[in-house]
Order: C-alpha cells, then sequence, then structure tokens
C-alpha cells in the first residue's frame, strides 16, 4: 500500500501514555461502542467478552451525549511515529472520501476522532480496554484505537498486511457514518422490544452494512490515490474472514451457533466488503433490505 506522502489528518487524538491506565470510574464499555468483531474471542474464549452494538448511544436522535471524565489536553502523535502516520493517513482519506459522498447527496459530512491510546481509556461510552479491539462510540463520535491490535492481527488472528489494518479502521469510520445517517439509532431502538435472537440478526447487518461501507471507501480511494498494491484487496478479506463469528466460535469452543452471530460469518463479511468495493455505491449496501445475507 502506497500511503507515504498522501495528506495526514488532523482529527488524530494521542492519549498513550497520558492517560494515567485510564483508571478511576466510569462503567466498563461492555457494549456502547461498536467494534470490528469479537475478535478477542478466539484468544480468551467465548462468552467471556462480546460487544452489542445494539446498545449505542442515538447522539443524533435529540438526546444528547453522555458526559465524559476530563481528559488531559488533546495531543497529536509524534511527527517521527510512523505508525500514527499510516493511521493518520488512512483516516485522512475516509475523510475525503465519506465528505464527497455525503455532498453528492446534499448533505454535510463530519469528521470525526480517532484516538491512540495503550491498555485502558475514558470514552463517552464508559472505559474502553485493548482487549475489545478497535471500537466507535456514538457518544463522542470517536474511534478508539490500540495500535497492539495491528500485532494481533498479523500474529495471533493470521491477519497481516497494512491495507487489512487500513479495513479495520475504514470499518470503525463505516459506523461513524451509520452513526450520522441514523442507521445505528433505528438498531437500537429495537432493544429490549425483540428478543435476542432477533436483536442479533439486526447486530449483524449492521456490522455488514460497516464492512460494505469500508469497502466503498477502499473503492473511491483507490480512484482518487491509486495507492494499492497487488494483494492488498486480498488482504483486507482475509481479516474480514479471520474475524468472522463463525470462525472466532470455531476456535474458541470448537462449535458455532448462527443464532448467536452478532457480526456475521466469515464469508459474509468478505461479501459485503467486496460489494462495497466493487460497486462504490452506498446503495449496494443495504443489507438491511437484503433477503439473503
Amino acid at each position: 500500500m502506497k500511503w507515504e506522502g498522501n495528506r495526514e489528518s488532523d482529527n488524530v487524538e494521542d492519549r498513550r501514555g497520558s492517560d494515567g491506565g485510564g483508571g478511576g470510574g466510569g462503567f466498563p464499555i461492555g457494549g456502547r461502542g461498536i467494534g470490528i468483531g469479537t475478535v478477542v474471542l478466539a484468544l480468551i474464549g467465548w462468552g467471556v467478552f462480546g460487544i452489542n452494538p445494539l446498545t449505542t448511544i442515538g447522539v443524533l436522535s435529540g438526546g444528547g451525549s453522555p458526559q465524559v471524565q476530563q481528559q488531559a489536553p488533546a495531543q497529536r502523535p509524534a511527527g517521527n511515529d510512523q505508525g500514527a502516520k499510516f493511521v493518520s493517513t488512512v483516516l485522512a482519506s475516509t475523510e475525503d472520501v465519506w465528505t464527497q459522498i455525503f455532498r453528492e447527496g446534499g448533505a454535510q459530512y463530519r469528521n470525526p476522532k480517532l484516538v491512540l491510546y495503550t491498555g485502558v481509556t475514558r470514552t463517552a461510552c464508559g472505559t474502553g480496554q485493548a482487549a475489545m479491539g478497535p471500537f466507535y462510540c456514538p457518544g463522542d463520535q470517536k474511534v478508539y484505537l490500540d495500535m497492539d491490535f495491528f500485532n494481533t492481527m498479523s500474529r495471533q488472528l493470521g491477519a497481516p498486511g497494512q491495507f487489512a489494518q487500513a479495513y479495520v479502521i475504514a470499518h470503525e469510520v463505516g459506523h461513524h457514518v451509520q452513526n450520522l445517517l441514523g442507521v445505528s439509532d433505528k438498531v437500537d431502538a429495537m432493544r429490549g422490544r425483540v428478543s435476542e435472537r432477533e436483536q442479533n440478526a439486526a447486530s449483524v447487518r449492521l456490522e455488514l452494512q460497516a464492512d460494505c461501507l469500508a469497502g466503498i471507501w477502499a473503492n473511491k480511494s483507490q480512484q482518487a490515490k491509486s495507492w494499492l498494491e497487488q494483494g492488498d484487496i486480498e488482504s483486507a478479506m482475509n481479516a474480514a474472514q479471520q474475524i468472522g463469528d463463525d470462525k472466532l466460535q470455531r476456535e474458541a469452543t470448537g462449535t458455532v451457533r448462527p443464532d448467536s452471530f452478532t457480526h456475521g460469518s466469515s464469508a459474509q463479511r468478505v461479501r459485503w466488503f467486496t460489494q462495497g468495493y466493487k460497486t462504490g455505491s452506498m446503495k449496494a449496501c443495504d443489507t438491511f433490505s437484503a433477503q439473503s445475507l
């Protein structure tokens, strides 16, 4: 992936080393954030961890955002931090792509912030923990990333490659897009009104749509920058496959329970990322109307 020399985003906040462990009050994020997948299940066991995107906070519904505990002043990453430069460059590309798409639709895109942290950090959704993997918090419209996750992807999940990492960021930004469009609110409104099985099914459609939106970003960014190299798209599809619910459940417990899926199977995640990438169309990402996922 030829990312060097492209614009870097100003919307990256570096909390690494400044959170003080992120301890204190707050509640475990448990489900108020929307993540790339229950990726650590294969590492610590099914049932110990899981994010339910249906408990997202609908900040666009008029209810306002929860109060965030006081943070140290936001800092930019060091100029010589290559990992942060990569993240900033990918985020800048998502800003360019979604600003243009929203403009074409007669709307204005609001850039999310991306927070780099280590271990734990405070968020509007509670205390975020690195063990959860990257996640998006609708309450403060920020993506949270402990970059050690990229090492986990490569060494433990079998998903190496820079574009695989870019896919992860684009997926979380996809959740931000869903939040701005009110999709997350509609899914959140189902909570408590339908069965757990139906909630899980809605969660799967939400996550697969975020995968499809990541594919749209890949399409549009490639058109603008021609920065993808041979094997990049395959690395992103491999990452999507490695974090499918069926694969993680099978590796953790030896069994697969489709009714408990919250993010989609490996095949579904690959299919919807590919759908977005091949079409570059928002209409092609309507997972909620699709009869078959």
